[in-house]
């Protein structure tokens, strides 16, 4: 009894001191697979490595929660953060060094959260900024932003953006409300909830939860929007919408990856771990190969190998998986405690 008495208390051990704080944002550079940033519920982390070890690079920020990050993909060094708390920060030196650039983030209580941000792919300096009280503009990379909502009458909170990749002019917004479109740069929305909400919640503010939308690469007039209450696709531009992925364990979908490189291929992230389709959100299959734990916050692709992919948790740590996620490895601890 004695010996398994020990046994027990060695193996708590163990198991206490790889717990990793929660990945809830994963961004990784576009050219240098070894370089990763990471944002957990306190702090952001980077390796440069490929994940052996990782350096907070939160100093010069406010203690604001970061849940958006991107980095400028024509001069990567240059990283923003979106906080919730404390609008945006930019860095212009890999996250060494953080400047807060809130310029015309009016109602900072409020717009202070920044959820997503989203680059013009002609220009860099040109970002829009989903936020909780709606879609900015920036064109000088932050310095100044303005505010585009017009025809957005019913919401505020924008959660998620999705930009048309062979028509730039043309976004999505993912809201509380479902979704909004606009054909010339988010000068004006319209939205465009055919079948995404139920008719008599079309007016409403709080319809439906919409987590991510993407433009399907090879398709543009196809786009999936992932919420809180199930997956939709959209074969005709978001004229309107079907419902797709009934079968799927859990409706709440937290996180969705279009593969660049493979046509149909769809990974969405939740509660219970990550599901793939390989025939356009037809059929699915539950790949957690190597999981700890399943609950799935943050997943992301590599811009370098499409096989690569990598999802966060909440209590296990950072995954990698190098076979389009039919197995997947821990890598080391992030800002876990013993």
């Amino acid at each position: 009894m004695t010996n398994f008495l020990a046994a027990v208390v060695l193996a708590a051990s163990l198991v206490g001191c790889t717990r990793s704080d929660p990945i809830v944002v994963i961004q990784l550079h576009p050219n240098n697979p070894d370089i990763i940033y990471v944002a957990t519920n306190d702090y952001i982390y980077k390796t440069r490595d490929g994940g052996r070890t990782w350096t907070n690079l939160s100093r010069g920020m406010s203690h604001s929660r970061v849940i958006a990050m991107a980095i400028d993909p024509i001069y990567p060094a240059t990283v923003y953060a979106g906080t919730k708390g404390d609008a945006v920060y930019k860095s212009h030196d890999g996250g060494q060094r953080w400047t807060s650039m809130r310029s015309g983030l009016d109602d900072a209580t409020i717009t202070s959260v920044a959820n997503q941000f989203l680059f013009d792919p002609a220009d860099s300096q040109h970002i829009f900024l989903a936020t909780t009280m709606g879609v900015f503009e920036t064109k000088n990379g932050g310095e100044q932003w303005t505010k585009k909502m017009e025809g957005m009458k019913e919401v505020l909170m924008v959660v998620t953006l999705g930009m048309d990749p062979t028509r730039p002019y043309m976004l999505y917004a993912g809201t509380s409300g479902g979704v909004y479109k606009s054909i010339d740069r988010a000068d004006h929305w319209d939205k465009v909830n055919n079948g995404l909400v139920p008719a008599a919640m079309l007016k409403t503010s709080r319809a439906l939860n919409v987590t991510s939308i993407l433009v399907d690469p090879f398709e543009p007039d196809t786009v999936y929007a992932a919420t809180l209450a199930g997956l939709y696709k959209t074969t005709d531009a978001a004229k309107s919408w079907t419902r797709i992925g009934q079968a799927l364990p859990d409706q709440m979908i937290v996180g969705m990856v279009l593969d660049r490189a493979r046509r149909g291929v769809i990974y969405i992230t939740g509660r219970d771990g990550v599901h793939r389709s390989d025939d356009a959100g037809v059929t699915w299959k539950l790949i957690n190969s190597g999981f700890v734990t399943t609950n799935i916050r943050s997943i992301a692709q590599s811009a370098v190998d499409p096989k690569v992919l990598y999802v966060g948790t909440n209590g296990s740590g950072l995954y990698r998986s190098a076979d389009t996620g039919e197995t997947w490895e821990r890598m080391s601890v992030v800002g876990g405690k013993p």
